[in-house]
């Protein structure tokens, strides 16, 4: 009896206890089915809702960024959600998260929308009408013609003043002032010009 080695070195598994649990699985799956089971409340979320505030996608328009390991998640590349704590690459998929299920969600709506009454839509079209004739009444063709006119003389003066100022920069910094032998010595008395431009 040197080595002493077991006749069978697999595992051993409690088949009563297994059909036992497989038994009570079955059963709560069966129950659930069937409704017996516990029936968890629905959570009532609000109805979808319009915003109201401006959704930010140009501040960071043409703007370089240094992010390193420790930056912070809302202060790295893209587009930070605070609600749902995630980041999104590009303006066009920002806006896809913000109007889809999972923001919704989270921010307390259903992606229900509440249905409108006859009153309500009326309303609508009176608010709607009022803001069709505030914006007849406000727009004269012929003063349009007069302050395009008076913008684009104004822009014109405006040139003409810039270049003015920049003959009269380029002849200061024609003119020097030092030093004729120096200004020999160190080259400079072959690029001055007379002529005038």
């Amino acid at each position: 009896m040197a080595n002493q080695q077991p006749e069978d070195h697999r595992k051993k598994w409690d088949k009563d206890e297994y059909e036992k649990i497989a038994k009570e699985r079955i059963e709560e799956e069966q129950q659930i089915l069937l409704g017996l089971g516990k029936k968890e409340k629905p959570v009532k979320r609000e109805l979808l809702q319009q915003r109201d505030y401006k959704v930010d996608l140009e501040s960071k328009l043409g703007k370089s960024q240094v992010i390193t390991k420790s930056t912070s998640a809302s202060h790295q590349g893209g587009y930070y959600c605070n609600v749902c704590d995630c980041i999104v690459k590009d303006s066009i998929n920002f806006l896809d998260h913000i109007n889809g299920k999972k923001h919704q969600r989270n921010l307390g709506m259903s992606m229900k929308v509440e249905r409108s009454s006859l009153d309500q839509v009326k309303k609508r079209f009176e608010q709607n009408k009022k803001k069709m004739e505030e914006k007849k009444k406000g727009y004269d063709f012929e003063q349009r013609v007069q302050e395009l006119q008076e913008e684009e003389e104004k822009h014109k003066i405006f040139k003409k003043e810039k270049r003015k100022e920049r003959k009269r920069k380029a002849e200061e910094n024609l003119g020097y002032d030092g030093d004729p032998d120096m200004a020999s010595l160190m080259g400079f008395s072959g690029f001055g010009t007379s002529s005038k431009k």
